[in-house]
């Protein structure tokens, strides 16, 4: 028994480290993760606190890692364990059988899982830590007791001093499909000949002489008709739409360019040789303006060297008032809020492209003098 727990201690405690340092790297991706599954349980009121709450787990889970392969006070980090995957065994299920959210977030944009594949983790999870539940009591720390308070302190200054400064730049290890050298528009092709979406359609029929709805594909409707063919109705409000096979999905599948008359102009600009400068601020009423006369001094000197700057935002409404307000001299268009969230982890940041390919970006605490963007 002893042998197995330390089997599952090593599993636990790793896994528990990896999952809290992937996701420590991007602590606002997880945010807009965890805002996500707040607008699917109905819990608005926790978003203000998304970040907070972001950086708060993937601290705990750090030290509970920890904790576990150190063996540090386990009588209570066992009971920790055990309720927190408890609590996310139920999301992930509840996620996956309704399909409400797609994609857990569990390893940040390192790995992605698919809803049931979150579930099945969590069921191995659960029943690894079981055993140590259940051992609780019999498992000694490791190291003595001042140098496990050393241990179990550092990790939680290490963890959070992590958090804090990917917030304050950019991810350490970026695992985005924006990432530095990657080609955009390469990145959003689909190939010739790949598979596309299938839907089935399902008609809704209301039974006139019992109130019963039921749905139909179209063979099954035309036999039901046969049978009942005086007595249904079609139910034209609840006619359901099913996506039944996804087809292929491009790495970026989100990402417009907008002018104000409504004219996309992607290609315009991700195609334009040479260099771009974008000035990426997802959503204006939340944007940072402390660092734009650095930004505007950056813009420029582009200007100066013939290098076009534009303006990316969600904010369609606010983009002409926020730029006389900022004294910004490039325009805005708009662009979907998410891709832009996923782009760089900043609001505002800077993206650099050249032939349409990312060459580097910076958070806005760290806006580069035009030697540097050169360089």
């Amino acid at each position: 028994m002893k042998f197995l727990v330390n089997i599952c201690r090593l599993l636990v405690g790793v896994l528990f480290i990896i999952s809290g340092l992937i996701k420590a790297n991007d602590p606002l991706g997880f945010s807009y993760k965890l805002e996500e599954y707040f607008t699917v349980f109905g819990w608005d009121f926790f978003k203000p606190f998304a970040l907070a709450l972001s950086v708060g787990i993937t601290v705990f889970e750090i030290i509970c890692g920890v904790a576990v392969l150190v063996g540090s006070r386990m009588k209570m980090y066992a009971w920790l364990l055990m309720l927190m995957i408890v609590f996310f065994t139920f999301l992930t299920f509840y996620s996956a059988y309704f399909n409400k959210v797609t994609d857990c977030g569990c390893f940040g944009d390192a790995l992605h899982l698919t809803p049931w594949q979150s579930f099945s983790k969590d069921v191995i999870l659960f029943i690894l830590i079981l055993p140590i539940f259940l051992w609780r009591n019999k498992i000694q720390s490791l190291v003595s007791m001042k140098m496990d308070n050393i241990i179990m302190l550092a990790a939680t200054v290490l963890s959070l001093w992590f958090n804090i400064h990917c917030i304050n730049h950019l991810p350490v290890v970026d695992f985005r499909p924006y990432k530095i050298g990657t080609d955009i528009v390469k990145d959003m092709a689909i190939p010739e000949g790949a598979p596309v979406d299938e839907y089935e359609t399902k008609l809704v029929y209301l039974n006139k002489k019992t109130g019963e709805k039921k749905e139909f594909t179209t063979a099954e409707y035309t036999k039901a008709t046969y049978l009942w063919e005086d007595t249904l109705t079609w139910a034209w409000d609840t006619t359901l739409t099913k996506l039944v096979k996804e087809g292929f999905k491009p790495k970026i599948h989100d990402f417009d360019i907008t002018d104000d008359d409504g004219n996309k102009i992607t290609d315009q600009v991700l195609k334009k040789p040479g260099y771009t400068l974008l000035v990426v601020n997802y959503n204006i009423s939340k944007s940072n303006k402390s660092h734009q006369p650095e930004i505007n001094k950056l813009v420029a000197e582009c200007d100066k060297n013939k290098i076009p700057v534009i303006g990316l935002t969600a904010s369609v409404s606010e983009k002409e008032a926020y730029r006389h307000d900022v004294q910004a001299a490039y325009p805005y268009y708009t662009t979907d809020e998410t891709a832009l969230k996923t782009m760089v982890r900043s609001n505002p940041g800077l993206v650099l492209l050249k032939d349409g390919v990312v060459q580097n970006m910076w958070h806005h605490n760290d806006v580069p003098d035009f030697g540097s963007l050169t360089k």
